[in-house]
């Protein structure tokens, strides 16, 4: 059994069992895959697939079983090359992000504009979406890390690291009643009115409309979006009250917004990043992780490196105090220059 027949099975799976596309994306010919498959099922003395003429129709038991641990050999050959490279190019290599619009809009820039001064050799790649999409991206090993808030189920495969907390903020033109008001909105308050805000997730209750719920109340969402700066488009055109993370309050928007505090309202958000259980972490993506979350010290870094379950991670960061992020002329630290822990 060879390396590359393991590799060129797991091709053909992931590739909707087509044959021709798999060795498009191995770059070999299909003659040569096929050839490779059917000794890999001559050695092992199992059909891997059931078969409609020349075409793979599915796959059997046996077939699943072999496919799951070709995952887990070819993945333990990437870290051991992962983990040979490093002590050869620690400052050189790709770092691959999915997150949220809000995260990449209001809270990365700063910390991806350190770390390329710290690794100008890395080559950066931020992908945005849902955290569906973002669970879709990791299911499909296409990233390194994950930074999302809330949504834990969708992620079992990753170790999620706290980074820190927010709340969420109340968007209304600078003439609206809110605005006037002296003293917090309530609840009752917005459901008097029109309300945009974020995509709710598909799986289970948003803690917005819990909220409301909870008082008998139904708010009157007319809009939803992923992107924060939409939503204040649409708020600035009278749509309704906008209700967004507290880092998407950006100092221009006084121009004419008003933002209004909402903690208390609304449940308090944490934002985590999340890696596999199974990754080699590279010292640049070690980094990585504490300039996002710079009250992460080296000696829990040094444990996160070597976390094996989730239960791991809750423990060390239990009684861990998180900063509590807001937006405008709000700093978020960037961790200070240290020496990461593996170096």
């Amino acid at each position: 059994m060879k390396l590359q027949q393991l590799k060129y099975l797991l091709a053909i799976v992931d590739n909707g069992l087509n044959i021709t596309a798999a060795a498009d994306r191995l770059y070999t010919s299909q003659p040569g895959v096929s050839k490779q498959l059917k000794l890999l099922e001559e050695e092992l003395g199992l059909q891997l697939f059931t078969r409609k003429g020349k075409s793979l129709g599915g796959i059997t038991a046996a077939g699943q079983q072999v496919i799951d641990r070709a995952r887990v050999i070819m993945q333990e050959v990437e870290n051991i090359r992962s983990l040979a490279s490093d002590y050869y190019h620690e400052e050189e290599g790709t770092l691959s992000i999915a997150t949220t619009h809000t995260q990449a809009r209001y809270v990365l820039p700063d910390v991806i504009r350190e770390f390329r001064k710290r690794y100008p050799r890395v080559s950066l790649n931020l992908h945005q979406g849902t955290s569906e999409q973002i669970a879709d991206m990791v299911a499909a090993n296409e990233i390194d890390f994950a930074i999302a808030t809330g949504s834990h189920d969708l992620f079992a495969d990753l170790l999620l690291v706290p980074s820190y907390r927010w709340d969420r903020k109340i968007l209304v033109p600078n003439e609206h009643n809110l605005a006037r008001l002296d003293r917090k909105p309530t609840l009752h308050d917005l459901a008097k009115f029109p309300l945009v805000t974020y995509v709710f997730s598909f799986g289970g209750q948003s803690s917005l409309k819990k909220a409301f719920a909870n008082k008998g109340l139904e708010p009157d969402v007319v809009f939803t979006a992923r992107d924060a700066d939409v939503i204040k488009t649409y708020v600035r055109m009278g749509l309704g009250v906008g209700i967004v993370a507290s880092m998407a309050e950006d100092c221009d928007d006084k121009k004419d917004l008003t933002a209004i505090e909402a903690d208390g309202l609304f449940p308090r958000s944490t934002t985590w990043i999340g890696f596999r259980k199974d990754a080699v972490m590279r010292r640049y993506m070690l980094d990585f992780v504490q300039l996002f979350a710079p009250h992460i010290t080296s000696d829990q870094l040094e444990q996160t490196r070597h976390a094996r379950s989730q239960d791991d991670i809750d423990g060390l960061f239990a009684s861990a105090d998180l900063p509590l992020r807001g937006g405008c002329s709000e700093d978020m630290p960037i961790a200070a220059a240290r020496k990461v822990v593996g170096a």
